[in-house]
């Protein structure tokens, strides 16, 4: 699998559309989310950040 400009830019695309779909269906509940992540620890936040990065590496080691 070679990783050239375009593999990058197609993957922050796709990206971009799947992290524009919750708060363009559902505004009122993207909302609330944020405001439900607003009120956890940091802790907690850099936790989730951990488990996306290696969810997102699995993926990458998966394909590669």
């Amino acid at each position: 699998m070679g990783l050239d400009s375009d593999t990058l830019l197609a993957a922050f695309g796709l990206m971009l559309v799947f992290e524009g779909l919750f708060p363009f269906a559902s505004p009122e509940g993207w909302r609330n989310k944020m405001a439900q992540i607003l009120s956890l620890e940091a802790g907690q936040i850099r936790f989730f950040g951990l488990v996306c990065v290696m969810a997102g590496l699995g993926i990458i080691w998966f394909l590669g």
